[in-house]
């Protein structure tokens, strides 16, 4: 399997209730290294940017708001399969359906606010890595 990069995003429910380093130490143990990572506060703008492939849906703009509502984490993971694994960690969007000892099990307080955000694809994952880090702030 390739090395790859994925974007992880700990999200407004998470660090409000201090949550990043469970989260993040749940990353580590299924072998993803973290090799950029800054906390930040979203704009409206900026969180609607990031989710504008989203735009139609009636979800938007409530999703948005909860975004710039809170700081978040936004990071790069490296590891091998790392977009996969990433998604197999944060376990379903549905944290009732999510897998026992996954991150939206453990840690999610509904289907909107599920703690953490991933990539999906390969594109994806260079796409949204590229919308918060420059290549000087991945170190790998």
């Amino acid at each position: 399997m390739a090395i790859e990069r994925t974007l992880s995003i700990i999200k407004p429910d998470a660090t409000k209730r201090n949550l990043t380093g469970k989260i993040n130490a749940k990353f580590e143990e299924a072998g993803l290294r973290i090799v950029a990572q800054k906390r930040i506060q979203l704009t409206m703008d900026q969180a609607g940017k990031f989710y504008e492939v989203h735009k139609e849906r009636p979800f938007y703009g409530e999703l948005c708001e909860f975004m710039a509502s809170e700081p978040v984490v936004v990071q790069v993971l490296e590891g091998e399969g790392a977009i996969a694994k990433n998604r197999e960690v944060m376990g379903a969007t549905n944290p009732a359906e999510a897998d026992e000892g996954t991150i939206r099990k453990e840690y999610a307080l509904s289907v909107g606010e599920n703690s953490v955000h991933g990539s999906d694809a390969p594109e994806t994952a260079a796409e949204e890595i590229s919308f918060f880090f420059s290549g000087l702030e991945i170190v790998g």
